[in-house]
């Protein structure tokens, strides 16, 4: 149920969620079972909904409980599913700052949906910061390469024929090695790019994790010997996400980044993903992401919007934090 839900995030995984832990974070999960008996057998053949819960513990100050990617709910459950989902939050904020001595005063999902449902409940409002990105560019794995290259913008396409004249190679692999090649493009390019890049040991702990559950891959293009590119992918229900990706500025003529996301798309078509996605694009010109957006933007596709991250305030955890905070002062 949760990979065959329209609006399913690999964040909301069990194996995601394991990574998350060797990140320091907290997790709950949560499943919604169907049936009239309360002694219902609980298989996936009745699960209708869950929800993956995160916490990044803040001992001693305000803590947000994170719904990365879900809640995930079957639209003919979700009215009556996500009250119960938020009454366990609920409880579960209160146990845990009753036990560990601080205080978790928000919830905030963040789902893909692309409108706000009339079911869900009136407090939650729209969060202040997003986790994810909002908007995302979505190629269609269902059309046939040919569809493919026609749907290409004339630039994209021209580079990535002139990649295929030059020989550029793609390979996809799933060991300790490719990760220190690509996690040396990966930090080249955020330094030259000048954004935030995590740490080796994230992508070690993450790649360690996903990559024996077939989940992730690192693909890795090539030209007469030299690495030039490398990204890594996630694989989740019938969407291939690009999640990360580095680039040498070495042979930038033979147009290595065309190739590798042109391999990774027919890898994905293969594997029975319907959706390339390239996660996050802003058309904003003073956006920092906007040189990547022009790329991607190359490969055609169609813009995605989601309603972003919603917050629901626990107000009882809230004023519990504030009369702690004033007998401090």
């Amino acid at each position: 149920m949760v990979k065959t839900n329209p609006y399913s995030c690999f964040m909301q995984s069990w194996t995601w969620a394991d990574f998350k832990e060797l990140q320091g974070y907290k997790t709950w999960r949560y499943g919604l079972f169907c049936g009239q008996d309360s002694n219902l057998e609980r298989t996936f053949d009745n699960l209708v909904g869950g929800c993956i819960f995160y916490l990044y513990p803040q001992l001693g100050g305000a803590n947000i409980l994170l719904a990365a990617g879900g809640a995930i709910l079957s639209p003919e459950w979700a009215a009556l599913g996500m009250p119960l989902l938020l009454e366990a939050a609920e409880q579960l904020a209160y146990e845990y700052s009753v036990s560990f001595n601080t205080s978790i005063i928000t919830l905030r999902i963040e789902p893909l949906w692309e409108s706000k449902p009339q079911w869900l409940p009136a407090d939650f409002v729209r969060s202040p910061a997003d986790l994810m990105p909002t908007n995302t560019l979505l190629i269609d794995m269902q059309l046939t390469p040919d569809q493919l290259l026609s749907q290409m913008q004339p630039k994209g396409r021209y580079n990535l024929r002139l990649s295929w004249r030059y020989g550029v190679t793609t390979e996809f692999r799933q060991d300790d090695a490719a990760i220190a090649l690509f996690y040396d493009l990966f930090w080249e390019t955020s330094q030259r790019q000048n954004f935030f890049g995590e740490p080796f040991g994230f992508f070690i702990n993450l790649c360690q994790t996903l990559f024996p559950e077939n989940m992730a891959e690192i693909a890795i293009a090539s030209w007469q010997g030299e690495t030039l590119a490398a990204i890594l992918v996630i694989y989740w229900g019938d969407r291939c996400t690009y999640l990360y990706g580095g680039r040498s500025v070495k042979h930038p003529h033979v147009m290595a980044s065309y190739a590798i996301h042109w391999e990774a798309m027919q890898r994905a078509k293969a594997r029975g993903c319907k959706i390339y996605d390239f996660y996050g694009f802003t058309t904003e010109p003073n956006h920092p992401y906007f040189q990547f957006s022009r790329f991607k933007q190359q490969f055609g596709g169609v813009i995605a919007k989601t309603i972003g991250a919603h917050d629901y305030v626990f107000y009882d955890r809230l004023a519990d934090t504030i009369i702690g905070l004033l007998e401090k002062l």
